[in-house]
């Protein structure tokens, strides 16, 4: 194959991955594969000269979100790329720059004329984009009006934190790759009501335009946060030399690795805090020289020998795992590697014991297979579930075409993983040191086949124990995050149900009035599916399905058991005191003489309290035991004047 043939394939793959990637269908290849066939093409396109007009490196990816083109009034570009730290030294030219999150989900850009919100508008090519206004309502942290009395041009994020991308796929049961699949997938839809379902967030990155006179990128951003945006988390270097760029970016690697970010992100952004010089620079392709830089995190490499595939059940699919010979990678020793499917081993040309391969940790994090480089044997796909023992099938996606492995058991205890995760989880039964990974792991041996097995783990201590990865301490652990889990609240044992459209708002709802046996008794008895869509905030479509859930006999054998089990703590219906009555409170950061945040949260709301997720002027206090955070919600109480408390001190305030 020439170059120009080579070329035209490496554009082709490209472009068809790209408009999977920014309009929520099924990815069709790695963010790994997709820079590494990018850089190829590149590097090919510079050696010859020559650069086909569909290029993606002159072409900004677009989403293609259907309805009325708007043209931008500033175009929204796409920004340069290096995953070199001596590069971002070199770009800086000693000037002061700002670091800041990659955020990994759908740009919109929101103006505001006259303190009101004119104009959403989805980035699209570009140069234009489709006009969104009517979901504005449906995305968090778009306000309709603010307090600016001019012309404000605003390009931001729309993100799902993982948290609520977890939620939303068990509650309606929908297959979605990752939470930037399906925010970008969501703005497609014409229903604000199903949008709001998907728990958007907007995060500006940018403010584009004022009618001020401001220069300094940092101040720019302040405002905005004065105004009332979320925005994206920052850090100022005034004098940027290599090192301290390195101690930088090595502080944001640190936050990435150890999950201290809730929203998905793909790397940082650096640009000046000149914005008059940032504005300055030519435009390359569809890059702006000084408009910033993206920094991509490098993956090292190494080689290793397969020892044989794991195929582990996970929610629908039967995902095979590549276990090889233990490696060091970025600091730890990592010994498996997800393949995802079926589709994906036949890429790379996964063979048999001894295989030799090259795995990374992508994004500093996640153990990935990128190549094989000397196939032995065969792989071999089993035609029976390892978990229950039904056969399998090879199901192909009508979209993608990608190939996955699947039980024919609708029963199978696999399928249930992502209800299990939620049920331990600290907004279910709050049980520590039970991760996804360990539940599967549970799963495929054999212990875990429904909700109450999960409360009878410590049954397995000894095992447990005996397990590669664990040992006595964290078989110890987690026999007393069980037995203490066993002790529940009302509200926090209905959200681990993982009843469809029951999430923690609703549950709070459907208890306001009633104690959960009482709760239960009218779903289990009642002839109206729509009992309940006269409380505030339920409506007949969560009432109906409360209701069907509760009514299903196999859910009710499973209620049955695990009340067989646990202690319900009812909440009290009317305030226990009025220490906090008429306040206002926001919650951050661990806690550590409470179980949990949402314990806190339960005794504000016993005294007459209210407790919000996000700081606003009605805020009375916000509570934070690292007084100075540089979070963004420090920062907004430190502007609006807020008292940020300690947990120490608000035990002795309001206790």
């Amino acid at each position: 194959m020439n170059d120009l043939d080579r070329m035209k394939e490496l554009v082709g793959r490209l472009n068809a991955a790209s408009d999977n990637y920014y309009n929520g269908l099924p990815e069709l290849m790695s963010d790994h594969e997709w820079d590494a066939l990018f850089d190829e093409l590149s590097a090919l396109e510079k050696a010859t000269g020559e650069v086909l007009l569909d290029s993606p490196t002159i072409n900004v990816s677009k989403d293609d979100t259907s309805g009325k083109k708007v043209e931008h009034e500033y175009p929204a570009l796409s920004l340069a790329k290096t995953k070199d730290i001596n590069e971002l030294s070199k770009w800086a030219d000693s000037r002061p720059i700002w670091l800041s999150w990659k955020l990994d989900g759908l740009t919109l850009v929101a103006t505001y004329d006259n303190g009101t919100l004119s104009r959403l508008v989805t980035r699209g090519n570009g140069h234009t984009g489709t006009d969104i206004t009517f979901l504005s309502g449906s995305i968090s942290g778009i306000p309709k009006k603010i307090a600016y009395p001019g012309h404000l041009v605003i390009r931001g994020e729309a993100v799902i934190a993982y948290k609520d991308f977890e939620e939303f796929v068990i509650e309606t049961g929908e297959d979605y790759a990752n939470p930037r699949n399906l925010a970008s997938g969501s703005l497609s839809l014409k229903d604000p009501e199903e949008v709001k379902k998907r728990r958007i967030n907007y995060i500006p990155f940018t403010l584009v335009h004022c009618d001020e006179e401001i220069v300094s990128w940092g101040e720019r951003m302040d405002m905005l946060s004065k105004l009332g945006f979320q925005t994206v988390e920052r850090e100022l270097i005034e004098d940027p030399s290599l090192s301290k760029i390195k101690d930088a970016v090595e502080r944001w690697t640190k936050k990435v690795t150890g999950n201290e970010n809730p929203y998905p992100v793909d790397g940082l952004v650096v640009g000046f805090d000149d914005t008059v010089y940032a504005a300055g620079g030519s435009v390359t392709g569809h890059h702006a020289i000084r408009a910033g830089i993206a920094f991509k995190w490098a993956d090292e490499a190494v080689l290793s020998s397969l020892s044989y595939i794991e195929w582990s059940c996970a929610a629908g699919s039967i995902t095979p795992v590549a276990v090889f010979e233990p490696v060091q990678l970025e600091g730890t020793t990592v010994k498996r590697a997800s393949l995802c499917n079926i589709s994906e081993c036949e890429r790379l040309s996964i063979g048999g014991e001894g295989t030799v391969l090259s795995v990374i940790k992508a994004n500093k994090i996640i153990p990935k297979v990128i190549e094989v480089k000397e196939k032995k044997g065969e792989l071999l796909v089993p035609d029976t579930c390892p978990v229950c023992g039904e056969k399998t099938f090879i199901r192909v996606s009508e979209v993608s075409g990608t190939k996955t492995l699947r039980c024919s058991n609708e029963k199978c205890p696999a399928k249930q993983l992502r209800k299990f995760s939620r049920f331990v989880s600290k907004d279910g039964m709050d049980i520590d040191g039970i991760s996804e990974m360990t539940l599967q792991r549970f799963v495929n041996l054999g212990w875990i086949r429904d909700l109450s097995d999960i409360l009878k783990l410590p049954s397995h201590r000894d095992e447990i124990a005996q397990l590669d990865g664990f040992g006595e301490k964290s078989a110890d652990n987690i026999k007393a995050s069980v037995e203490k889990a066993l002790t529940v609240g009302a509200e926090a044992f209905m959200f681990a149900l993982s009843i469809p459209l029951v999430g923690p708002d609703v549950a709070k709802r459907l208890l306001s009035g009633k104690s959960l046996k009482e709760l239960f008794e009218t779903a289990q008895t009642t002839e109206d599916e729509k009992v309940f869509s006269e409380i505030e905030g339920i409506g007949p479509e969560k009432s109906s399905s409360f209701v069907r859930w509760m009514k299903d006999e196999e859910n009710a054998k499973i209620l049955s058991e695990l009340l067989k089990l646990v202690t319900i703590k009812e909440k009290e219906k009317t305030p226990a005191g009025e220490k906090c009555k008429g306040l206002t409170f926001v919650i951050t950061g661990d806690v550590y003489k409470f179980k949990n945040r949402n314990e806190v949260k339960a005794y504000i709301e016993s005294q007459g309290g209210v407790v919000t997720g996000s700081v606003s002027k009605k805020t009375s206090f916000l509570i934070n035991n690292d007084l100075e955070s540089a979070s963004n919600k420090n920062q907004k109480a430190r502007e609006l004047s807020i008292p940020i408390i300690s947990e120490d001190e608000f035990i002795e305030r309001f206790m």
